[in-house]
């Protein structure tokens, strides 16, 4: 059996791939920013699902991941928070297999609490006096950013362009920036320390989320029961419960 086929077959019946089978080891799991809080609830669960096994997870923009792989970084497996980013991967032939989608997500405006630039809509970010941040064009979330300014015509004066959307929304949180925009599951997690301010036209740009097991894996049956970890119920529910909608 493939690996993807194994990761199905846990998937599928992942109360049976019980502790003690050969799924143990060290892996090492490269994921998105915005999958940090996800991942480390994932990470702990498979833990103590199978003893033995311990995971590393390594957060960046997963543009700035997909270098460090291709630039010779060990891993077992990858997670971004788009579909162009895997497919980078793909082609510089980091995947052994086939990606799975996981979950979306979409944009939302985050300010400080209270919300006192007054930001209502996604039109009022194109006003130079509310100081704005969004992530660089190179990663998801700015990708995603330069889509909804290409269906509205609106384009944002942003201060600056963050490599991570969790630096847009560290700048947001510490007063350096009046918004910013971010996942909707990124605002959720930052809870009341910002105020959220969703806009339609978000819906323009939906995010889809893949994981792979990586070629250059050391540990191919703990990859593909982590795969099958995130993909399966136990997985979707941590996911829903941070905010990310189905594949």
């Amino acid at each position: 059996m493939g690996p993807l086929a194994a990761a199905t077959a846990c998937a599928a019946l992942l109360t049976g791939c019980a502790p003690g089978s050969p799924n143990t080891g060290d892996i090492t799991v490269f994921a998105a920013a915005s999958l940090t809080a996800t991942f480390t609830e994932l990470a702990e669960s498979f833990e103590a699902q199978y003893p033995g096994t311990n995971v590393a997870l390594n957060f960046a923009g997963s543009s700035d991941l997909f270098t460090q792989l291709d630039q010779g970084a060990p891993a077992d497996v990858f997670a971004t928070a788009d579909m162009n980013t895997m497919e980078r991967a793909v082609d510089a032939q980091l995947v052994d297999g086939e990606p799975t989608p996981f979950a979306t997500n979409v944009l939302t405006i985050v300010t400080a609490p209270g919300n006192p630039a007054n930001v209502t809509s996604f039109a009022d970010l194109a006003n130079p006096d509310i100081l704005t941040v969004v992530c660089a064009p190179r990663v998801p979330c700015g990708a995603a950013t330069d889509k909804v300014e290409q269906v509205t015509g609106i384009t944002i004066p942003a201060v600056s362009e963050e490599s991570a959307v969790t630096d847009v929304l560290g700048k947001v949180m510490s007063g350096q920036a009046d918004a910013g925009l971010v996942y909707v599951t990124d605002a959720a997690a930052a809870g009341d320390r910002v105020t959220s301010v969703t806009f339609p036209e978000s819906a323009r740009a939906i995010n889809t989320y893949p994981i792979a097991v990586l070629g250059s894996n050391k540990n191919a049956d703990a990859a593909v029961a982590f795969v099958a970890s995130v993909t399966g119920a136990a997985g979707q529910r941590i996911l829903a419960e941070a905010g990310f909608a189905a594949p």
